[in-house]
């Protein structure tokens, strides 16, 4: 039987306006599909114009600016239906969502989705529900002690996977994709008798635990910032907020 670190995988990437999960938007989106290891992967994309002005800081990592996204960029609305739609038939097909910092693309894309389409992404996996694997909460628990930072960019160069054009959301989400296979692999004994529903439910309470202990270290250190446990999605802020 094939371990579901050498099947079918699905994987999901986002680049935005900025970081804050709540006002922030999509401006391009990938969803990228590879059914093994070393097969040619499916790619789908989307280029955003978000109606809101894009910051010179956003241009400056992604490279795409508010002219570019104003003249080739469709309008959000459609483009968040058909993420979300091409994402259900996904988990529908059994495939699991690969999403480095989950959190951060589903939320954002949750937050769109209520923007723009007056709907939620919980809506969409009603009847099958979304198995997402987060090669940073998969990698930050099975390697807890090691030291030094977990971008994207450091688990490529950690684990051999290739970055070819990082900040592009295609090639984000297939070095993603490659990680967590990379992951699989190197910890085989403790992953491979888990299934992708097995682990979802496992990555929510690590993840829980990775921010309550990144918590304490920022309580430690004099700083206010709060660090949300919730994975692979945030709830939707109270209208107050």
């Amino acid at each position: 039987m094939t371990n579901w670190y050498e099947g079918p995988l699905a994987a999901f990437d986002t680049e935005t306006t900025g970081v804050d999960v709540e006002t922030d938007r999509i401006v391009s989106a990938a969803v990228v599909v590879q059914d093994a290891p070393g097969t040619r992967p499916r790619v789908a994309r989307w280029l955003v114009n978000p109606g809101v002005p894009v910051p010179e800081s956003a241009t400056a990592v992604h490279g795409l600016t508010e002219e570019h996204l104003q003249r080739n960029g469709r309008w959000p609305a459609p483009v968040m239906h058909e993420i979300a739609e091409q994402l259900a038939e996904h988990a529908a097909l059994g495939r699991p969502l690969v999403v480095m910092n989950a959190p951060f693309d589903l939320t954002l894309l949750d937050r769109e989705l209520r923007r723009h389409r007056a709907s939620s992404l919980d809506r969409w996996f009603e009847s099958v529900p979304l198995r997402v694997l987060d090669p940073r909460v998969l990698d930050k628990h099975l390697d807890r002690y090691r030291k030094g930072r977990r971008t994207l960019t450091d688990l490529c160069a950690h684990y051999g996977v290739t970055l070819e054009g990082a900040h592009d959301a295609a090639a984000d989400a297939l070095a993603a994709l490659d990680v967590v296979r990379a992951v699989g692999r190197r910890f085989a004994t403790r992953l491979e008798r888990l299934s992708p529903a097995e682990l979802h439910t496992l990555q929510t309470n690590w993840h829980a635990a990775q921010a309550r202990g990144l918590q304490a270290w920022f309580a430690r250190s004099g700083s206010e910032e709060t660090v949300s446990t919730d994975w692979p999605l945030r709830p939707e802020l109270p209208a107050a907020a």
